[in-house]
């Protein structure tokens, strides 16, 4: 396949978005082969069947580093709850939030969770990701958590779509063990994690370190777990409180920390000293009508790496688009239009622990997005308007 006539936001090198006007990619296979002007074309790719684009705008495929998009039921009426008064802290205590969640999501069959799940994921598609990571945390169980892990596998085999895998066991506290975290920890998290490992269903481990679910100690005997297994972790910290999840997820080495509204610049120095990326979920912060927002410009000062994402899930973030999530990163959180963009492609996969994607270079996978535009900005100033007119993954439509 050969692109030309296109605007390449290519995300390298010093210009604004690594652009080049009047652009060519040549793919062959799954690989990106030459990327640069179309009047320097080398003469081994001009035999290929060219496709001229006409000067749309092509970017990077784009990337959902976070997502909760395995679960049943929905919790509408919290949503109500939350505009009638009531804290997200407060519904969570009284038996609402995660764990109301929870039942649903075991009741529900891997078929029943799978087709709800992948309407999710179509609507992701459609805004042109090609990647999706996929968490569990509403079984809370050894057996719906390992069905939600599997559903997640499924998604990708139904779908030209590559899903990433994050184990998130210690999300919340089941009604079982209330008052008994601990037990919680070992009997179950944990025991689960090498059930899902010797599955071959996880990429990664997460955790919730927050004041309504689990300290630092706790998370770090799950991270300790993941450790023994290889296996990379991440860390929903500093979303509602400051309790030094950031810093733990850094003492790890964790490939991101997400939420991060409470971080300090000490977190955000420690968090480029591990290579920690900083994962922002507007859309929480703007259905939880949240106040606090993450230290940007901390990060900025400090060069944590920056990325987006939905946090798609049934309480805090109904959230399937992430063309919404790169604007309201932009008016809520004071993102450039770049720096949203990059937080959709480069910067999530960095989150995700990937290095073969998110940017437009030779070697790179050909997972591209082809916007009827020409200006990269209007992808994050329009809103409820998706501009897609292709979708490429691994060199195919």
């Amino acid at each position: 396949m050969l692109l030309t006539n296109a605007t390449l936001a290519t995300l390298t090198g010093p210009e604004r978005y690594g652009l080049i006007e009047n652009g060519a990619v040549a793919i062959e296979g799954e690989r990106i082969v030459w990327v640069g002007k179309a009047d320097a074309i080398p003469a081994d790719h001009k035999a290929q069947e060219a496709r001229d684009l006409e000067g749309r705008l092509v970017t990077p495929a784009l990337i959902d580093c976070h997502t909760h998009i395995v679960f049943g039921g929905h919790r509408a009426r919290e949503f109500e709850m939350r505009l009638e008064g009531a804290s997200y802290e407060a519904i969570a205590r009284a038996g609402g939030g995660i764990v109301s969640t929870v039942g649903a999501t075991r009741a529900a069959s891997e078929a029943t969770l799978l087709a709800s799940a992948l309407e999710r994921a179509d609507a992701l598609i459609a805004e042109g990701a090609t990647t999706i990571e996929v968490k569990s945390g509403y079984g809370l169980d050894r057996e719906t958590e390992l069905r939600m892990l599997r559903v997640a596998r499924a998604i990708g085999r139904e779908r030209k779509v590559r899903i990433k895998t994050t184990f998130l066991g210690a999300h919340a506290i089941p009604a079982e063990y209330a008052g008994r975290s601990d037990a919680y920890i070992d009997e179950v998290v944990i025991p689960t994690l090498h059930a899902a490992h010797a599955e071959g269903l996880v990429d990664a481990v997460d955790g919730f370190c927050e004041g309504i679910a689990f300290p630092p100690n706790q998370i770090a005997q799950v991270f300790d777990a993941a450790k023994g297994l290889v296996l990379p972790v991440k860390l929903h910290a500093e979303q509602l409180s400051w309790l030094g999840g950031a810093a733990l997820a850094t003492r790890y080495g964790a490939l991101s920390a997400d939420h991060v509204e409470y971080a300090t610049a000490d977190d955000a120095k420690a968090m480029t000293a591990s290579g920690t990326v900083a994962v922002l979920l507007p859309g929480a912060f703007y259905t939880l009508r949240e106040t606090q927002m993450p230290p940007v410009a901390a990060f900025r000062e400090a060069g944590v790496l920056m990325a987006l994402a939905t946090d798609c899930n049934p309480g805090s973030s109904p959230v399937t688009s992430l063309l919404l999530t790169m604007n309201m990163g932009c008016t809520l959180f004071r993102l450039t239009p770049e720096e949203a963009l990059r937080g959709v492609t480069l910067n999530a996969a960095r989150a995700l622990g990937l290095d073969d994607c998110g940017v437009i270079a030779p070697g790179k996978r050909a997972d591209l997005a082809i916007w009827d535009v020409t200006d990269p900005a209007e992808l994050c100033y329009r809103i409820g308007f998706n501009p897609i007119h292709a979708r490429i993954f691994g060199g195919t439509e």
